[in-house]
């Protein structure tokens, strides 16, 4: 390739990777119809990978997850901002959030975990409407090219199974 890139002065020595169905994310239209969060409570566990319900929130696993693992922690209540929530639904998410790494630790080893929320869209959250939180649990050497070059997760169990799993692991810890 030359040096020069008519009209955009000269190449830098970056190597370009596009990514475009990440659009879909930024602009907020990932999550079509309707409010999924909303959705999960009215089905069953297994069908809608609840792991836990609490008073205030429960336990979901990702549908698209990050790591095998990767839980939400979701009020029930249908709010845009963590300020938003009520004493006894922050109370809850907190002690649900330690209960989460208890169980993935117990059931999986994980070495660490991510856990946090991205509010708003502007700061990563693909459904920016409800609040929720992650939990990701890590392992040394678990990231790799694969989402990146071959646009393929690695995922070493079905969700279904996953979602089992870690319900029975959530009653042992």
């Amino acid at each position: 390739m030359p040096d020069e890139q008519r009209g955009a002065g000269l190449r830098d020595r970056f190597e370009r990777l596009y990514t475009p169905h990440r659009m879909a994310y930024i602009k907020g239209e990932a999550t079509g119809d309707g409010c999924p969060f909303c959705d999960i409570p009215a089905m069953g566990d297994e069908e809608g990978l609840v792991v836990f319900r609490g008073t205030d929130a429960y336990a979901v696993l990702n549908l698209f997850p990050y790591n095998s693992g990767h839980l939400m922690l979701v009020p029930y209540r249908h709010i845009r901002d963590y300020d938003e929530l009520t004493p006894a639904e922050a109370t809850e998410i907190a002690a649900l959030t330690q209960h989460a790494i208890r169980a993935l630790r117990h059931l999986s080893g994980a070495h660490g975990f991510n856990v946090g929320m991205n509010l708003g869209t502007v700061a990563g959250a693909g459904i920016a409407a409800h609040l929720h939180q992650h939990v990701v649990p890590r392992w040394g050497g678990d990231t790799n090219f694969m989402p990146v070059v071959g646009h393929t997760k690695v995922l070493p169990q079905l969700l279904p199974e996953t979602r089992d799993l870690l319900a029975r692991a959530w009653t042992e810890v």
